[in-house]
């Protein structure tokens, strides 16, 4: 393993295993958070490579949906993951969870 691909794998799984439950982040904004604001389509890969488990079904596309292609397996179990956690969607989008929280709420990350 190339001494960046294993910083930036460390630091995206340390990442992830932060985002508390019932909060999500995108691809983009954990890649942000590691310090590898360019590097958005590496943490999919970085979270497969992790020897340990982590909370991956909290990391969702910046339009805040599922990464997965509709109804498959691993779509189905990534939103009844969320589910379990209090996320509501409107389709296939992650919405609020209750109407005085705004969506601000349950995403987690640094704020700019």
């Amino acid at each position: 393993m190339s001494r960046f691909r294993e910083k930036f794998d460390h630091q995206v799984w340390q990442v992830v295993a932060s985002i508390p439950p019932g909060r999500v982040m995108g691809y983009g904004e954990v890649a942000k958070a590691a310090g590898f604001p360019r590097y958005s389509r590496m943490v999919g890969a970085a979270l497969g490579r992790s020897p340990d488990p982590l909370p991956w079904f909290r990391v969702v596309r910046s339009n805040r949906t599922l990464a997965f292609e509709i109804g498959s397996r691993s779509y189905r179990e990534q939103a009844q993951l969320l589910k379990q956690e209090g996320i509501r969607f409107d389709g296939t989008k992650i919405i609020e969870l209750e109407t005085e929280d705004s969506l601000d709420r349950i995403l987690w990350g640094p704020q700019d």
